[in-house]
């Protein structure tokens, strides 16, 4: 039985994940002359006996042997210029995939230079593109008769966690800026991952990081770094914190905060101006104390007595 020979090739997406797929040939021969159908977002790539052939964009295309000059050298044509040919014919989405996902599955380290070497975590999604398509199937897409968004998504995790890591080594980022600014850190990297991506023909139209994660130590850093800025009183700190380990009895605290009072008595007592003797002051503290706890005071005059009595210091 002979096969007809093939006169119009198309061929409609048959899922929009799709990256790449071979046209059902049935292996007919495509008759010289015959029609390709590009649509729109679509690219299509001619394959003779495993080498290349030509590549055609959106458009109808006629394929006649002296329109393909490559395909031409391939194949010598010992029987006439108008004799059918066969070709592996592979289409291609060019459209954007969006919204992939990336992560590290490990923590990556990255140099800091208030912290050291600092281990974080990073999670974000990106948007590609095919920008290349004999790059791409030449040097990813090559062993697969078809090929799935989810499929490359998958694989790709595992190739920006690391290339992640180099770049941020890169960009030369402090940690802390890195986690409070992811803004102006998505401008930085996105240049310099594309490079890794330009080498697979793929284009990164947008890549983004949703979320740095920071060491436990890291956070509680930052955390007393912040409180301490927004002091802006060291006095009245001083005080908040001695009325604070004051009232925290019988702990190394509370009699470290009794003897800071009997410190800055003492100190107090060298300038010429009348204070009231250390004892009193430590005495008068616990016996406010003592009548708030027997309930005999309420919670308000303890409060303001002990307010009154630290303002003597």
């Amino acid at each position: 039985m002979v096969l007809p020979f093939i006169e119009i090739i198309e061929s409609l997406t048959p899922d929009p994940n799709l990256l790449m797929w071979k046209f059902a040939d049935a292996d007919r021969e495509i008759k010289n002359g015959a029609k390709l159908i590009v649509r729109e977002s679509q690219s299509a790539l001619l394959l003779s006996e495993g080498q290349f052939a030509d590549t055609f964009i959106a458009g109808k295309h006629a394929l006649k042997t002296e329109n393909i000059p490559i395909l031409t050298r391939l194949k010598g044509w010992k029987y006439g210029f108008e004799s059918p040919f066969k070709a592996d014919v592979y289409f291609f989405n060019t459209h954007q995939f969006v919204n992939l996902k990336w992560g590290t599955p490990v923590p990556v380290l990255m140099r800091d230079p208030a912290f050291g070497q600092v281990r974080i975590r990073a999670f974000g999604t990106y948007n590609i593109r095919i920008a290349d398509i004999r790059l791409f199937f030449k040097e990813y897409a090559g062993t697969y008769p078809n090929l799935n968004i989810i499929e490359l998504e998958m694989q790709l995790r595992d190739f920006i966690a690391p290339k992640f890591a180099e770049v941020l080594a890169q960009a030369n980022v402090a940690v802390l800026d890195a986690a409070g600014n992811v803004s102006e850190l998505n401008k930085k990297i996105q240049p310099l991952i594309q490079q890794y991506f330009t080498a697979l023909g793929l284009q990164v139209t947008q890549f983004t990081i949703t979320s740095i994660t920071l060491p436990e130590e890291v956070l509680k850093h930052y955390d007393q770094v912040t409180g301490m800025n927004m002091v802006t009183d060291m006095n009245r700190f001083s005080q908040f914190s001695i009325a604070s380990a004051i009232d925290k009895e019988n702990t190394a605290m509370s009699e470290a905060a009794l003897q800071s009072v009997a410190i800055g008595m003492i100190m107090n007592q060298a300038k010429p101006t009348a204070v009231t003797p250390v004892e009193d002051i430590s005495a008068k503290l616990k016996k406010v104390k003592e009548l708030f706890e027997t309930g005999l005071i309420t919670e308000a005059e303890y409060t303001t007595k002990k307010e009154e009595l630290l303002k003597l210091l």
